[in-house]
């Protein structure tokens, strides 16, 4: 029985170490998905849109054009 809790704490840090990359992995899908519609967004806006938002059209379909995994 003094085995247990041993066992226990050393599979949870597996599990921990295991989920970790995990997270990141999603975290970094996540915000590639939200650039993604961002920019999606940001190439349907009118002049008026972009005025604004202070940005010019041209600054808008340079950003718009950037493919999603670029900052």
């Amino acid at each position: 029985m003094s085995d247990l809790p041993f066992a226990t704490i050393g599979t949870s840090r597996m599990r921990r170490r295991l989920a970790d990359p995990l997270r990141v992995l999603l975290r970094v899908a996540q915000l590639m998905l939200a650039r993604s519609r961002e920019r999606q967004a940001l190439a349907s806006f009118d002049a008026r849109m972009l005025r604004d938002i202070g940005v010019t059209p041209y600054e808008a379909g340079v950003e718009a054009r950037k493919p999603f995994w670029r900052a």
